[in-house]
């Protein structure tokens, strides 16, 4: 029996402290529900998730901005529902005008509501959304995914049909000399109308192809965040039933190991019972 070195106790205190460090982790996994809490749990599935967090968060930047292009051409959709109200309601004045039982009187109140028309389709060539101008004809890229997937770090994108309301065929339709005051002014103001609305036609069918592209690229984005998140979350995070197991296991251990230091540090009691 010796004094200076109590063994025992020691091998108790080291198993004690290795215990309470893992019941430490363990809480710590179940608090935070991240498996990999320090770099030294998974050195290498930290890495990919951390790479998993990165490009998922840049998934998440690609489907806000379909998301908002979407938008973009849904008002711009919008508008141009309301030009073909006008022009359609225009190519009407412009036969009503050509009625032999109507006089000129009649043809200039006509005359009116069709030159109103075409201010309010002017107004409407300069309306923009956030600031970026709707109709200036101008062909936007969109990004579509974060990552092309091939060998650059840069981004895929779309490049977006634009419509344009100052093309040449609109703007004949809301000419100022453009008019049904006379009879033989309504029948050239029909034809040009009628130009703008086949013109029209062919502007909404391609708004219609930009929002149909665009919303299943937005569907293909979010599919593909999800998947990435549920590979993300096999590599990071935490099992509760699994850890839950080791928690009670490791706090049983640092229960048992405590009543055993004590046992140990008892023992050296019995030295003073020979020195009495």
């Amino acid at each position: 029996m010796v004094i200076n070195t109590n063994s025992s106790a020691a091998n108790a205190a080291r198993l004690l402290n290795d215990s309470s460090v893992r019941l430490n982790k363990s809480l710590a996994k179940l608090s935070s529900g991240s498996r990999i809490i320090s770099p030294d749990d998974d050195a290498g599935g930290m890495a990919v998730s951390l790479r998993f967090d990165a490009q998922i968060n840049r998934i998440r930047a690609a489907s806000s901005n379909v998301s908002n292009a979407i938008a973009y051409s849904q008002t711009q959709d919008g508008f141009l529902t309301k030009v073909q109200s006008a022009l359609d309601r225009m190519s009407e004045l412009s036969v009503l005008s050509q009625d032999i039982t109507k006089t000129d009187t009649d043809r200039q109140k006509y005359n009116t509501e069709f030159v109103t028309l075409q201010d309010y389709i002017t107004n409407i060539a300069t309306k923009n959304f956030n600031g970026v101008s709707l109709f200036d004809g101008t062909s936007r890229e969109v990004t579509t995914d974060s990552d092309n997937g091939v060998s650059s770090a840069t981004g895929q994108s779309w490049a977006m049909g634009g419509i344009s309301l100052g093309s040449a065929t609109y703007l004949a339709a809301t000419a100022s000399t453009l008019g049904v005051s006379t009879a033989t002014g309504a029948k050239s103001a029909l034809d040009t109308v009628q130009n703008a609305i086949n013109q029209l036609a062919t502007d909404r069918a391609q708004v219609g192809a930009n929002i149909a592209r665009l919303t299943h690229t937005n569907a293909q984005i979010l599919v593909l965040k999800d998947n990435m998140m549920s590979a993300n979350s096999r590599i990071k995070d935490v099992n509760v039933a699994e850890e839950s197991t080791e928690f009670a296991r490791f706090n049983i251990l640092v229960q048992a190991g405590t009543s055993m230091l004590a046992q140990a540090n008892s023992t050296s009691q019995a030295a003073l019972k020979l020195l009495q």
